[in-house]
């Protein structure tokens, strides 16, 4: 592991909880917790029904998007508007990050106008700017700093 790689601090009795961590199930394989009782599988793609970690950056970047935009887009086209947000993007082996994601948030503007219809637009995109917390960490680059515990 990488100093570039986030800790995530498994409650110990000595310890303050954590809101996030991870546990290790198996070879390259764990289970992501929150202490809201929420789950993910994480391990490599040969684990079968697990996200890898980068299709769970790739699903948070998607998931921060439509929150971000959802009450503009709720607002101006219905409580029930269908919103799909799409994401991709390949890896660099030889670098080991993903240089470039792409977004693509589909959504039925037929009901608009044209003048509507590049207002919700402008609305849509100054909401994603502003608030996807996820966006925003990596446009702007975060520090990550990594500690390792354990008996001396």
């Amino acid at each position: 592991m990488t100093t570039d790689q986030a800790s995530q601090t498994t409650p110990s009795p000595t310890s303050a909880p954590a809101e996030l961590w991870v546990e290790r199930t198996g070879r390259r394989t764990y289970t992501g917790r929150s202490s809201r009782g929420a789950e993910v599988l994480i391990g490599p793609v040969e684990a079968g029904a697990v996200f890898t970690p980068g299709e769970l950056l790739k699903i948070a970047l998607a998931g921060c998007t439509g929150m971000s935009a959802d009450t503009a887009l709720a607002h101006r086209l219905g409580d029930d508007v269908a919103v799909t947000v799409e994401v991709e993007g390949p890896s660099d082996p030889d670098e080991d990050r993903y240089p470039v994601l792409t977004e693509r948030l589909v959504v039925d503007l037929s009901s608009l106008d044209a003048a509507q219809r590049e207002r919700l637009l402008t609305v849509v995109h100054r909401a994603v700017d502003n608030h996807c917390t996820v966006g925003r960490t990596l446009t702007h680059g975060a520090t990550v700093e990594l500690t390792v515990e354990g008996e001396r």
